[in-house]
């Protein structure tokens, strides 16, 4: 499919504002291999907040090894979903929310991309308040400031990268990526090195293990802290790659570049943390700003480069792909004006955790574990569509509500409120007090109600993974079909 829009051959690599919102990437701007996606999934999870998920995990009262298992299982089964819906960006060139049109409708696609969007601005949130948490503590353990005022202007500066690299946009992102996964990388191995002898094998190895239930709570609390957050924007990247490319590659690259950081600095903060009750504790309330309570003092000034770089390269890819799910719920902007407001609302958001907000894990847990639900509910119909494919997306259809994507597909779109129905109310979150009501299902299931033994595995999360997949498979079968025997729109029939 080629426009006025998409047709611009890119001829020289200065950067400038991309002009692409919701469109059909045109061949000629097709570019690269699959191992080209490894850099800016890398640099987007190589934030030292992969430490503390050690501290997260410990604190569901299971052992170094059970957590371990949970963190493993759940980092890289998380960031493998990711790879597969990677697949389907390049089979369609478009941005993730444009594609999963295929199985709601073009319309019907709506409830979907608002909750994305809600998660990803969510997400973009959470990690500009760490970023500004964590610079005010070091520049406080420096005396240089740390009050109100220097977290003001850590706000102002964070924000600022944020906001300008989510609205400049894809070749900005990917070069943004780049230095971010090499200066990351290098100084986190430092930090690594200078905090070794902070842990105490003896103290980590007689940490009790927990119970199956808790140990399930650890392993669902990973995949939606990982994989699961970014399953929603996952072919926002890969819609760049020639369609020619192979599909094992993108899911390969997608899911090693994703995941290979997050284990190491896993296994790292598991030791730590099961060193020290205290850093621990800490942990709970500053995530990144705890984990300098044991550094040298020369070395803050780089710890607090690798810390702010880490998450800006988490929230960059989160507010590009926030912009996106905003068109595509029916915003009619520029995507460089709809990264603007996310951004907008993003520092609002950040004041409010940084300035007003208490007990951050437990509102953090909280937000992942409810809308982890939808998101997939959501991830299950998409892959089970995906798998049900045998061609490319009609790039014109989904854009047409009179398509063979139709207007609003009512079976996905009520399989998605019957699982969001059924996973809130397999799921608790006591610490957070405004979503005391979810949990109703536990008691009438039998499995102990809000205090029993099972109220925190968050099984509401894998049903509705398993309930969206399931029902796919087997309600949307001739759907499929019936769009895939349709002729090639005559738009792109013309435009090849």
């Amino acid at each position: 499919m080629t426009d006025p829009q998409t047709s611009q051959t890119v001829q020289s690599r200065q950067l400038q504002v991309e002009t692409h919102g919701l469109d059909v990437i045109g061949d000629a701007e097709r570019k690269g291999t699959p191992s080209t996606l490894f850099w800016p999934w890398f640099g987007a999870n190589v934030s030292i907040l992969g430490l503390s998920y050690g501290a997260f995990a410990l604190g569901f009262g299971i052992s170094f090894w059970q957590a371990l298992v949970a963190g493993v299982i759940g980092i890289v089964f998380s960031f493998l979903l990711c790879g597969f819906i990677a697949v389907a960006g390049k089979r369609g060139s478009a941005p993730t929310m444009v594609l999963s049109r295929a199985a709601y409708g073009v319309r019907g696609n709506r409830l979907p991309s608002v909750i994305s969007w809600v998660l990803t601005v969510g997400w973009e949130t959470v990690l500009t308040a760490l970023a500004t948490m964590a610079t005010a503590t070091v520049l406080g353990r420096l005396g240089w400031g740390g009050g109100t005022e220097t977290k003001v202007v850590a706000l102002i500066v964070v924000g600022a990268l944020i906001v300008v690299g989510g609205v400049m946009g894809f070749d900005l992102i990917m070069r943004l990526q780049t230095v971010i996964t090499v200066v990351t990388g290098v100084l986190t191995v430092v930090y690594i090195a200078l905090v070794a002898d902070h842990i105490h094998w003896s103290t980590v190895s007689a940490v009790p293990a927990g119970s199956a239930q808790e140990f399930i709570g650890a392993l669902v609390f990973m995949m939606t802290g990982f994989g699961l957050g970014w399953v929603n924007a996952a072919a926002d990247y890969s819609r760049y790659l020639p369609r020619s490319s192979s599909g094992r590659g993108v899911i390969g690259w997608t899911t090693f570049g994703a995941s290979v950081a997050p284990l190491l600095l896993l296994v790292f903060g598991l030791l730590l943390a099961g060193s020290s009750s205290s850093l621990n504790k800490a942990v709970a309330a500053d995530p990144i700003g705890a984990l300098t309570s044991i550094l040298p003092t020369w070395f803050l000034v780089p710890f607090a480069v690798v810390a702010v770089l880490g998450l800006v390269g988490g929230a960059v890819l989160d507010i590009y792909s926030s912009g996106l799910a905003l068109l595509s719920a029916g915003l009619r902007v520029p995507r460089y004006l709809a990264a603007l407001v996310d951004g907008v609302l993003m520092i609002a958001g950040s004041v409010y955790i940084v300035f007003f907000a208490d007990n951050f894990l437990g509102q953090f847990m909280g937000f992942l574990t409810t809308l982890g639900v939808p998101i997939a509910a959501w991830c299950g119909i998409m892959l089970a569509d995906l798998a049900l494919r045998r061609r490319d997306y009609d790039d014109v259809d989904l854009f047409r509500p009179n398509g063979r994507y139709g207007d609003v597909a009512l079976t996905p779109l009520l399989l998605t409120l019957a699982a969001t129905a059924i996973g809130w109310g397999l799921v608790t979150n006591t610490a957070a007090s405004w979503l005391t009501w979810q949990g109703y299902l536990l008691d009438p299931l039998g499995l102990g109600g809000k205090s029993g033994s099972w109220a925190y595995a968050n099984l509401g999360v894998l049903a509705a993974l398993a309930l969206g997949f399931l029902g796919t498979l087997a309600l949307g079968r001739a759907r499929v079909q019936r769009q895939e025997a349709e002729a090639a729109s005559p738009e792109a029939v013309a435009a090849v």
